[in-house]
């Protein structure tokens, strides 16, 4: 009995391997809040996309978010007011700075 073996699939099983994986370089937002008690939640939101931390003492550090244009938002517990920052660009691999984001009562 004769066999016939072809190499082609066994070739093409790396090389589909290989092409089958992305690297992803996800970029970030940071920044600190004033009055940190007063400070609840605080979401990065893109389109239906959204993501949500809580900060610790003030501070903050949303990462793993895509490149793309965010509206930040700040929950500020009473009698402090919400902040919002529209136009927010997030670059891959970088974390942009917000600094400091005081709340309003």
């Amino acid at each position: 009995m004769k066999f016939k073996f072809n190499l082609l699939p066994l070739l093409m099983v790396p090389v589909i391997a290989l092409f089958s994986f992305t690297v992803h370089f996800a970029g970030g937002v940071k920044g600190t809040i004033d009055p940190a008690a007063n400070a609840g939640d605080v979401w990065a939101i893109n389109g239906n996309d959204s993501t949500k931390v809580t900060p610790l003492q003030g501070v903050f550090q949303i990462s793993d978010l895509k490149a793309g244009t965010y509206k930040i938002v700040v929950e500020g517990k009473a009698p402090y007011k919400n902040f919002v920052k529209e136009g927010v660009v997030v670059k891959d691999s970088e974390t942009l700075d917000l600094g400091k984001i005081t709340l309003n009562q």
